[in-house]
């Protein structure tokens, strides 16, 4: 990928501040955050838009990386996101949201390109804001709410003592899949990751 088409924009959707770091929601700023550390870059305020902005390569001589942390709480994450995507002159097909998917079981990892939101306000919110639902998903699943809690609480919750046991491999993992979706693309990185 040359720096001609512009750099990958690799957006973790969560929540600002310290009640909600570590809930499940928040699982895309965890691994933004692991992103930003492998590459040596520090997240800062971005003067354009309301968001937290690390900018790197991946890799030496690799493709430039703009990773983002919205600050408008997640149901407003698609200004911020259209906002950087314009200033950093990037496409929607070098887009990579990374979030938590209630649909899918705890630690498994999936990745597509388009299709729906699956009531994910964030995603709906950042589909509105680009005019396309053509860019590429990370999902983190965090599985079901038990019993009848209302998801809405759910995603709100922290990881359970059982579940931090594995957040840190998996959230790893995660990463290594951005890494591929970004350096492979999305149908190899589905082809490596999603038997796995």
């Amino acid at each position: 990928m040359t720096d001609e088409a512009g750099p990958w924009l690799v957006v973790g959707l969560g929540n600002p501040g310290r009640e909600y770091a570590g809930n499940r929601h928040n699982v895309g700023f965890m691994v933004a955050e692991l992103l930003a550390q492998r590459v040596g870059a520090k997240f800062g305020r971005h003067r354009r838009a309301v968001a937290e902005v690390a900018e790197s390569r991946l890799g030496f001589g690799g493709p430039r990386l703009v990773l983002v942390k919205p600050l408008t709480y997640m149901n407003l994450s698609g200004g911020p996101v259209a906002a950087l995507a314009q200033f950093y002159k990037v496409a929607p097909g070098q887009v990579v949201a990374v979030h938590d998917e209630l649909d899918i079981g705890y630690g498994q990892l999936r990745v597509k390109c388009g299709g729906g939101e699956g009531g994910h306000n964030g995603l709906r919110s950042m589909t509105k804001s680009l005019g396309t639902k053509e860019y590429a998903r990370v999902r983190f699943g965090i599985g079901r709410p038990p019993g009848r809690q209302d998801p809405a609480d759910f995603v709100l919750s922290d990881f359970s003592a059982v579940e931090r046991k594995e957040l840190e491999f998996l959230v790893d993992r995660a990463a290594d899949v951005v890494e591929s979706v970004v350096t492979r693309g999305v149908e190899p990185t589905q082809n490596l990751y999603h038997g796995a």
